[in-house]
């Protein structure tokens, strides 16, 4: 195989990676606060896409208002579910609230699947779809720069949110100890709240960024929330840096195995990393409990 073919996968890896990153930012901000593992992060990304599908293509708002748009509304999607479904099991075991999350995650995609029918969507890219060449023979998609453009500024301004700012750290400090952080007039119930908002919104962009690169269905956020979850692990739960890195390696190692393995094999390529990071090093390639990186 050429170099270029292996830079051209590269790419391709980089960006999905981006993307995984994301989605697993998406489950550290809300662990961060809560300890809660939100196993409906990838139904986010996927409501996101499809919904600034139909605001567009449907509705023929202006490509912004229809992410805009869509993104509210996976907001509120992710508000209804905390407050019907996440508050009142929080105090009850962690296993019980991700049986209850995977169980939205399902009706999530069925809803999906009634709404938007079995065929993915496809986006059109943010700012046309003519590649950039490099070097002569490596193309390069402008989405590419994008969704790496995104992921970059996603991941500082969380970082500033969560080590800057004041809501950051009373975020942070309901997670270490949330009876603490109540005596201290800290409310929990709104910080997780606001996590799960925040998580909506990085979620839902990370799919309206995608959409464009690879088509969006109904069954699409399960293996993206997989693999973002996957992202999380390897990176370490509780670091934002240590999500993109998970997600970009992920995303490095599922490209290089679609060059050296038949295309079948590429979906269980996040299964394998997740058990060899479970079994060589657990905390994560950026060990951080619950601080950031």
């Amino acid at each position: 195989m050429s170099a270029n073919l292996w830079f051209q996968s590269l790419l391709d890896g980089l960006t999905s990676g981006a993307v995984y990153g994301l989605i697993g930012l998406g489950f550290v901000t809300i662990f961060r606060t809560s300890t809660v593992v939100n196993m409906a992060q990838g139904a986010f990304v996927m409501l996101g896409a499809l919904l600034c599908y139909t605001f567009l293509v449907d509705w023929h708002l202006p490509y912004w208002g229809a992410g805009v748009l869509a993104v509210a509304a996976v907001v509120i999607v992710s508000l209804v579910l905390y407050k019907l479904l996440i508050a009142p099991l929080i105090t009850i075991s962690p296993v019980t609230v991700v049986l209850a999350t995977i169980g939205a995650s399902l009706l999530l995609e069925n809803i999906g699947l009634l709404l938007w029918g079995g065929y993915a969507k496809a986006l059109p890219p943010f700012s046309g779809d003519s590649p950039l060449r490099l070097g002569g023979t490596v193309f390069i998609q402008p989405q590419y720069l994008w969704v790496l453009g995104l992921t970059a500024v996603m991941v500082v301004v969380l970082h500033l949110l969560g080590n800057r700012s004041r809501i950051g750290k009373q975020m942070t400090a309901c997670a270490d100890d949330p009876v603490a952080a109540g005596l201290s007039g800290i409310h929990p119930g709104r910080m997780t709240l606001l996590a799960f908002a925040i998580s909506a919104v990085v979620g839902a962009l990370g799919g309206i960024s995608i959409a464009s690169v690879s088509p969006i269905s109904y069954v699409s956020g399960g293996m993206l929330g997989l693999n973002g979850f996957v992202a999380a692990i390897l990176g370490g739960w509780g670091s934002s840096a240590g999500a993109i890195v998970g997600g970009l390696t992920l995303g490095i190692v599922e490209a290089m195995a679609f060059m050296l393995l038949p295309g079948g094999y590429k979906s269980a390529v996040a299964f394998v990393v997740l058990l060899l990071i479970l079994y060589f090093r657990p905390s994560g390639i950026l060990a951080s409990p619950l601080t950031d990186a």
